[in-house]
């Protein structure tokens, strides 16, 4: 038999479910002012970082690749990515951002208000511990 949480993890998980929800809400309302779906929107922001395979794409947002081959071919007939040869294997064919898909995503970046208002009443100290803990969550090792 499972353990209950006790009610102080419940209500931090509660939270946690608040902030997720409201990222996604305002990611897919600023994707919608680029008219991007917020689906395209988070392709084309993974790629605005480096260039991918299809097939990593699809692990990284956890998803099927047939989705992926499809939002990438949405992107690409609006001019915002292009395939290319992956110069390390010419078989395999790469994702990437053109420089209007870089410019988008960078907007996309700095439109997106929700982490910067409530992120900014916090000290730098607060940010970092926050920081510091999400990482422990996560099983990702500090920087």
């Amino acid at each position: 038999m499972t353990p209950r949480a006790d009610p102080l993890t419940v209500e931090v998980v509660e939270l946690i479910g608040d902030v997720v929800a409201r990222y996604y809400e305002e990611y897919d309302h600023a994707a919608a002012e680029h008219s991007l779906t917020g689906a395209q929107a988070r392709v084309l922001s993974l790629l605005s970082a480096e260039p991918l395979p299809m097939r990593k794409v699809a692990q990284r947002l956890k998803c099927e690749p047939s989705n992926i081959t499809g939002i990438v071919d949405r992107l690409e007939s609006r001019g915002l990515v292009e395939r290319r040869p992956d110069p390390a294997d010419r078989r395999v064919k790469l994702a990437a951002p053109t420089t209007e898909g870089t410019r988008t995503a960078e907007a996309l970046r700095t439109s997106l208000d929700f982490a910067r208002e409530p992120l900014g009443r916090l000290t730098v100290a607060e940010r970092t511990l926050l920081k510091e803990l999400l990482q422990r969550m996560l099983g990702v090792a500090p920087e």
